[in-house]
């Protein structure tokens, strides 16, 4: 059994994978667009109904969503772990481009970095060392 998280980024989708290609490395494996399904929804042919994301070695599913409100990533965080920390506070800097550090990479009882940042989409991402 595996659980893949699915974030619905409110008609940003493609903006989101762009910048997690940059920041993180990511690979788009898989993207669908709601022109490809039987009944598009009007205005929406171009934005992208389901599209699969390989991050590391972990696979995130990601939509532009029905969501008229904006995205709303609460109650949840995505948890990234590296083996070294020059790599973690690389990739904490990256994703923190255009969002917002919530708790600074520091030296923590339970790892040598730890530090939470919402990326421009609203996204808490839990960046640590092992």
């Amino acid at each position: 059994m595996q659980i893949k998280p699915f974030l619905f980024f409110n008609g940003r989708c493609e903006e989101a994978i762009e910048f997690y290609r940059g920041a993180l490395g990511a690979e788009t494996t898989m993207v669908v667009r709601y022109k490809d399904s039987p009944k598009p929804p009007p205005s929406s042919e171009e934005k992208v109904m389901y599209a699969s994301v390989k991050i590391g070695e972990t696979t995130v599913l990601m939509s532009d969503g029905h969501s008229f409100d904006g995205p709303n990533f609460a109650g949840f965080a995505l948890s990234l772990t590296m083996p070294e920390v020059a790599e973690a506070e690389r990739l904490f800097a990256a994703l923190g481009d255009g969002g917002e550090v919530c708790q600074a990479m520091a030296e923590m009882h339970f790892s040598p970095r730890f530090g939470m940042v919402t990326d421009r989409f609203g996204v808490l991402w839990m960046v640590y060392v092992e």
